[in-house]
């Protein structure tokens, strides 16, 4: 036992005692490729935040806007991060996200539909706030504003929302023809998306009453009453959009609610020594150096720049349609609105609304 007790003794002897052990203080240091080089170091004590703004930013269509984001460390550290930033926009279907840019240090690269109309505005340390230039209809939703540092990952979400206007629409076949894929396609090429729900409630809000279903962008079937009748779920139930819930997007036929917001150019009612077929109203838009109006730019028209006019035209689906801001008589109901006589003989003689870029 002896010569046991003298053998581990002379092993102690042998360790060098200048290098002690590391003593732990509750922090794990870590000085890899951020360390400042001047002995700063840093460690999980500190905690990254992002912060956006709580309320929903508010812009038109063709417009620039910034969305808020910054980000910062408690406690305050003095030597800068490599940290990399991603915004991404959350689709409002319950798809995947779609990148919109991503940023390491000075280099940023920007995705798909965003490619080129997007950069950070960088005015202070830690803003990391994302300027969306030339905004377009699909633009609007919720994005996330992501910092990525090390292992460190923190993110906020700030809202987009385009001012504009809801309207139902359906085909010349009449009533509940779209599946969500037709109706999507529908909205798009009267230069307009489809509806998402916050959209059609605040148009429910503003007195939209329509007793028709619709496609909504989350896949789901609603429709807006403000005054409540037996056809459209009763006379006692309460005003309040109304709901069928997700249906199904293949086999179930229903109209569709598109959203279009403020436009750029000029939608008037042409002055022509005679009415017009659909064929020589297009042509006579044209002539113009024109294109003829498709519904989504009358609703705008009508909506941002109170066109107001009493005389049915064409447009580019064949309907037959009229922007009513100040209701009188001989003009339909009381309330302001698009009129529309539905999709007439294109052989009818009518007159007609043009569009053209200014």
């Amino acid at each position: 036992m002896a010569l046991l007790l003298l053998l581990v003794v002379w092993l102690l002897q042998l360790i060098d005692t200048s290098h002690p052990a590391p003593s732990s203080s509750g922090f794990h240091y870590h000085d890899i490729m951020n360390g400042n080089g001047n002995g700063e170091i840093y460690f999980n004590g500190v905690q990254l935040h992002v912060e956006t703004i709580a309320t929903t930013i508010t812009a038109t269509q063709g417009s620039n806007v910034t969305l808020p984001c910054r980000y910062f460390y408690q406690p305050y550290l003095i030597a800068k991060r490599k940290t990399r930033v991603k915004w991404s926009r959350l689709p409002s279907n319950g798809g995947p996200d779609t990148d919109v840019l991503v940023a390491i240090g000075h280099h940023h690269r920007s995705y798909g539909e965003f490619k080129g109309r997007v950069h950070l505005r960088k005015d202070s340390e830690g803003d990391v706030s994302l300027i969306i230039t030339d905004l377009r209809l699909l633009d609007t939703g919720k994005y996330r504003c992501e910092v990525i540092d090390g292992l460190e990952d923190e993110s906020s979400t700030v809202e987009l929302e385009l001012r504009g206007v809801v309207f139902p629409y359906q085909p010349k076949e009449g009533r509940y023809k779209f599946s969500f894929e037709m109706s999507v396609q529908a909205c798009e090429e009267q230069d307009a998306t489809i509806a998402t729900f916050d959209q059609l409630y605040s148009a429910w809000e503003e007195g939209l009453d329509w007793c028709n279903a619709g496609w909504l962008a989350d896949g789901s079937v609603q429709y807006p009453i403000t005054m409540p009748r037996e056809p459209c779920g009763g006379i006692n139930m309460a005003p309040g959009v109304r709901s069928y819930g997700i249906r199904h997007k293949q086999e179930e036929f229903y109209d569709v609610f598109c959203f279009s917001s403020f436009i750029r150019g000029n939608i008037y009612y042409l002055h022509h020594p005679q009415k017009l077929n659909f064929t020589e109203a297009k042509m006579a838009c044209e002539q113009e150096g024109a294109h003829i109006a498709k519904v989504g730019q009358l609703y705008a028209a009508w909506k941002f720049h109170s066109l107001d006019r009493c005389d049915a035209g064409w447009l580019g689906d064949g309907s037959l349609r009229y922007p009513i801001v100040f209701p009188r008589a001989n003009c339909g109901p009381l309330e302001p609105g698009v009129r529309t006589f539905g999709f007439p003989d294109k052989n009818q003689k009518h007159g007609v609304y043009c569009y053209k870029m200014t």
